[in-house]
């Protein structure tokens, strides 16, 4: 049987992540691991390539690529987006700038003016209106059309978003908007709300459409300068709902890109879940510049109300809290005297002050190094090696202005970086009706092992893991995901006023357009997977909760039931479904990760082993390479687990073992 190659890819903020798995009479992977080239992201990407020798491959188009990019997050958060033309009805331009007029801090009486999205002189109004129930309040005629190319074609934007009031009943009018501009053969990318996100609520509508047009640019240039440089390799990138699309067809859906490292995290939590026969886990993923939380029961969940700044993002991504605590985090006084730790980091360059790369601020990594948790002498990812004693100086700073030591302060900046990830893991558990202590803690990133031990004590958590692989494992999970789209329609219908047989053909025509969207891109129809689903509310509510469709009376069953779960209560009221959706998948072939060679029937202690000073610790730390951990060979803390992507630092008080995967299993002793 030949052998088939796939490479994972996680560009992050400060490190590209790889992981190469060939599948043939047996599986074997490899990885690697690479500072990241912000400015070019690609560059870095065709590094770690070459450091895998798997140039060879490349040529001969015999590498499959799956990859997760930060490029369409930085774009947003930074503000290089596209200049954008924003087209909306008569008298509402000013849509975007409006918003839901939420006050960015509730208490502040006065705060600074903030920019609208699309400056006002972009944004264009015409007709072509609907009321709410689908009927035409205002034609668009051919002179407006006219009028309102003749516009755009004036104000030379790279992209135009269409959004017109309730176009997801009947799109008429935006197609005819859109057909007006391509007649006109303007070189700009088109994007109209009934396409990219066909439900009610204007303004997040039109952000998503705007965002999804602003982007569209900026991942192509991206996309065709990666794509250039690996001729003609299947490339796949990884969305935001933790499924992939072709590159070929992700520029013109760049807004589901925005989550698209952290959901391969959450897909390979899944795997892992899978292979160890563990079903309710909480996922946390530290990576230099921020922390990724999320909890799985069973499955992953998705929201439809997640935000990226300050813009709200209707389409589907992965449910996950990000918080800007990671290894990178920069430490700081505030004007108070307190000791900070984040948002700000010190990202790939120039870095924490111990890479000997110019940074000169004490980061969180800056902090484990100063205390022992971190060891000087391992060569760790792109031949890194730390400097203890610029991490001392970058400390040294602060210590002076709180007056303590530098080995108090950085076990200051360690516990304010703990308790950051602690509170993010209670947003996604505790908030919403879930017991930390009914789950796993799953920690992986380049930085989680170090903190696992003291965020699974914050939370009263006894057991954790830490995967092998887990400074690569969101490059793992791009691999393990599969290919599809997730389709949405607005419906707005009382349960009491349809029924299950009403509902169905909505759902098939979804499914149908999904089908042939597949298919566009070579996949069997017979292969493909449908999903259903709705989005329900009291009526009333503002707010829904998504539930797995199934028929109308077990689905509101279980409606009434994650809402008892999430907020400690459900009404005898009338329910409503307002949004269908709809997730068309092709499961990509499976494997399973190699068994370390042992047993794990029997503990063996672990002796004569070379040991480290930790601070605050009464006896020092045993070193290991995690390599070197045989199946069912037991380690106490205190104890520094080496390798080449990551440190795991296993605290007083927790044990750890190797599973038969090599994967690092924490107990807390009682």
């Amino acid at each position: 049987m030949s052998s088939r190659l796939y490479l994972g890819i996680d560009a992050g903020g400060t490190f590209t992540d790889f992981v190469c798995v060939e599948l043939g009479q047996k599986v074997t992977l490899k990885i690697h691991k690479a500072l990241s080239t912000p400015a070019a992201p690609e560059q870095a990407i065709m590094d770690g390539i070459r450091a895998l020798g798997l140039m060879p491959q490349v040529e001969k188009n015999e590498l499959q690529i799956v990859h997760g990019s930060t490029v369409a997050t930085n774009a947003t958060l930074e503000g290089n987006l596209a200049r954008t033309v924003f087209i909306s009805n008569y008298g509402f331009s000013d849509m975007l700038q409006l918003a839901r007029q939420t006050r960015p801090s509730l208490y502040a009486l006065e705060f600074a003016p903030i920019d609208p999205p699309v400056a006002s002189e972009l944004c264009l109004e015409t007709g072509g209106r609907l009321a709410a129930d689908g009927t035409v309040v205002e034609d668009l005629t051919d002179e407006e059309l006219q009028a309102l190319v003749s516009r755009v074609v004036a104000l030379q934007p790279e992209a135009v978003a269409i959004n017109l009031l309730f176009s997801f009943l009947d799109d008429r009018f935006e197609r005819a908007i859109e057909t007006a501009i391509r007649e006109a053969e303007l070189p700009i990318l088109i994007s109209r709300s009934s396409a990219v996100l066909p439900v009610y609520k204007e303004y997040e509508r039109g952000i998503a459409t705007w965002l999804n047009a602003a982007l569209g640019p900026v991942v192509s240039g991206y996309l065709t300068r990666l794509k250039a440089s690996l001729a003609d390799c299947p490339l796949q990138i990884m969305q935001s709902s933790g499924e992939t699309i072709a590159a070929e067809r992700a520029a013109l859906s760049a807004v589901h890109l925005l989550l698209s490292g952290p959901a391969g995290g959450l897909t390979a939590i899944q795997f892992l879940g899978k292979q160890i026969g563990v079903e309710r886990i909480i996922s946390f993923d530290m990576g230099g510049t921020s922390t990724d939380v999320a909890l799985l029961d069973r499955e992953i969940s998705n929201t439809t109300e997640g935000f990226i700044d300050r813009f709200p993002v209707g389409v589907p991504m992965v449910d996950m809290h990000t918080i800007g605590a990671g290894g990178g985090s920069i430490a700081s006084i505030d004007s108070g005297g307190m000791l900070q730790v984040g948002p700000r980091s010190a990202g790939a360059s120039p870095g924490p002050a111990c890479y000997g790369q110019g940074g000169k601020q004490a980061t969180v990594t800056d902090a484990n190094l100063v205390l022992g948790r971190l060891l000087p002498d391992v060569a760790l990812a792109d031949s890194l090696r730390l400097d203890k004693q610029r991490a001392i100086i970058a400390i040294k700073e602060l210590a002076k202005q709180i007056d303590l030591s530098v080995e108090e302060t950085a076990l200051g900046i360690v516990a304010i970086a703990n308790e950051h990830m602690a509170e993010a893991i209670r947003m996604i558990s505790v908030n919403r009706g879930y017991d930390p202590k009914e789950f796993l803690l799953a920690s992986f990133g380049g930085a989680g092992g170090l903190h696992v031990c003291a965020v699974a004590e914050a939370m009263q958590m006894s057991q954790a893991v830490v995967p092998n692989y887990g400074g690569v494992l969101s490059a793992l999970g791009m691999l393990v995901a599969d290919r599809g789209r997730q389709f949405t329609r607005t419906v707005s219908v009382r349960t009491g006023q349809t029924t299950t047989m009403q509902l169905q053909p909505e759902f098939e025509a979804l499914a149908s357009h999904g089908r042939e969207q597949l298919q566009q891109e070579g996949l069997a129809a017979k292969s493909l997977v449908v999903k259903n689903s709705v989005d329900m509310r009291y009526v009333g509510q503002s707010y829904t909760l998504n539930v797995p469709w199934q028929d109308l009376a077990a689905t509101e069953q279980a409606f009434q039931d994650l809402h008892q779960t999430r907020y400690g209560y459900s009404l005898k009221v009338a329910t409503e479904i307002v949004n269908l959706r709809v997730n068309v998948l092709h499961q990509e072939e499976q494997f399973e990760l190699p068994e370390m060679v042992g047993s794990n029937s029997v503990a063996k202690p672990c002796n004569n082993l070379p040991h480290s000073e930790v601070y605050g610790c009464e006896v020092p730390a045993t070193v290991l390479a995690r390599d070197r951990i045989e199946p069912g060979q037991k380690l106490s803390g205190p104890a520094i687990v080496t390798e080449y992507s990551a440190t795991t630092y296993v605290a007083p008080g927790w044990t750890a073992s190797s599973d038969r995967y090599g994967n690092l299993q924490l107990s807390r002793l009682n």
